[in-house]
C-alpha cells in the first residue's frame, strides 16, 4: 500500500488539475495494479519525468511569450494593430481555445489585433491585403510532429497578401516540429523545445537504466502493439490540462474505451461515451 501512496502522491502533484479524468488514489491503484508489482518502481520514475502544464502553467507561459513577442515586433517598427493571430481549426484542435484564452488575457481586440480562423479564406486575404505587412502569429499549446500545423500553414500562405514574418506561440514544441517550422520560415517562439532525449522512453534518451526502458517499452507493447509509443513512436512526456498528446506513451493514456488497459491522464477520445449522451434503444428516431 505505501507504494501505492508513493504513487499517488506523485501523479496528484503531477497532474493536479487534469480535466478529463481527476488524479485520485483509486485512480491511481487501478492503473499501477494493472501491471505486476516489479514493474512498479519504473511506473514512478516515467510518472516523475512528465512535463505537465496545468491551466495556470498554460495561461502564464502564453502570456509571457505573447508580450515579449510583441515588444520585439514594436522593437522592429511593427505595431499591434498590424498583428494577425491565427489559430489552427482543425478537428480536436486546441488552438481556438488558446487563442481565445491569450486573447483575454492580453486583451488583444483592445490593442487592435486581428484574430482569424486558418480557414477564413476572405478574412485572411482581405486583412493582409489591407495591413500589406506585419507578423502573422499561430498560437497553440503544442506541437508534436508539427505535420498537421503545417498542412494547415501551407494552406494560409496562399491567401497571404504582402510581407509578413510568421511565428508559432505555444507552451511547447517537440525539436522535430522545429524543424518542420524553420523549413518554412516560421520562429517558433515557445516556452520549452521538448527533445527526443528528454523523453524516457525515445530510443535517443538515456534518463533511466536500459534495463527499466526496455520493461516499461514492452508494457506499452503489450498495450498497443503499433502505437504504443505514442504517434509516430515519438514516446512524448508533456501533458496539458485539457488533454495528453496522441504522441505519448499509451502506458499513460490507455486502450480507447479504456478496455482492456486503463491509462492515468486518458485522452479526451480515449474515454468511453458518457452514460448520459448514449442513446437508449427506444429514442425516437
Amino acid at each position: 500500500m505505501l507504494e501505492i501512496l508513493i504513487c499517488y502522491l506523485i501523479a496528484r502533484l503531477k497532474f493536479r488539475d487534469y480535466r478529463h479524468q481527476p488524479v485520485t488514489l483509486s485512480t491511481v491503484k487501478k492503473w499501477l495494479t494493472q501491471f505486476d508489482r516489479d514493474a512498479w518502481a519504473g511506473l514512478r520514475t516515467l510518472l516523475r519525468n512528465v512535463v505537465y502544464f496545468s491551466e495556470r502553467d498554460t495561461r502564464n507561459t502564453l502570456s509571457r511569450l505573447n508580450r515579449d513577442l510583441i515588444l520585439r515586433l514594436q522593437q522592429d517598427g511593427v505595431k499591434t494593430k498590424q498583428i494577425i493571430y491565427v489559430q489552427v481549426a482543425d478537428a480536436g484542435s486546441s488552438s481556438p481555445m488558446m487563442l481565445g484564452m491569450l486573447r483575454d488575457i492580453d486583451r488583444l481586440d483592445s490593442l487592435g489585433c486581428t484574430l482569424l480562423d486558418s480557414k477564413d479564406v476572405r478574412g485572411l486575404t482581405e486583412s493582409t491585403d489591407r495591413l500589406q505587412e506585419g507578423a502573422i502569429v499561430y498560437v497553440d499549446d503544442f506541437a508534436g510532429s508539427g505535420r498537421q500545423f503545417c498542412e494547415s500553414r501551407d494552406f494560409v500562405a496562399e491567401y497571404v497578401v504582402g510581407n509578413f514574418v510568421e511565428y508559432f506561440l505555444a507552451p511547447s514544441v517537440c525539436e522535430e516540429a522545429v524543424v518542420n517550422l524553420k523549413e518554412r520560415g516560421i520562429e517558433p517562439k515557445v516556452g520549452m523545445v521538448h527533445r527526443k532525449r528528454d523523453r524516457i522512453l525515445h530510443p535517443e534518451s538515456a534518463i533511466c537504466s536500459p534495463r527499466t526502458k526496455q520493461s516499461l517499452v514492452e508494457l506499452c507493447s503489450r498495450i498497443d502493439r503499433k502505437h504504443g509509443l505514442g504517434f509516430r513512436g515519438m514516446a512524448t512526456m508533456v501533458v496539458f490540462y485539457r488533454n495528453t498528446p496522441n504522441s505519448s506513451p499509451v502506458i499513460l493514456r490507455g486502450n480507447k474505451r479504456q478496455i482492456p488497459f486503463r491509462g492515468l491522464v486518458p485522452r479526451a477520445d480515449d474515454l468511453p461515451p458518457h452514460p448520459q449522451t448514449q442513446m437508449p434503444l427506444d429514442f425516437p428516431r
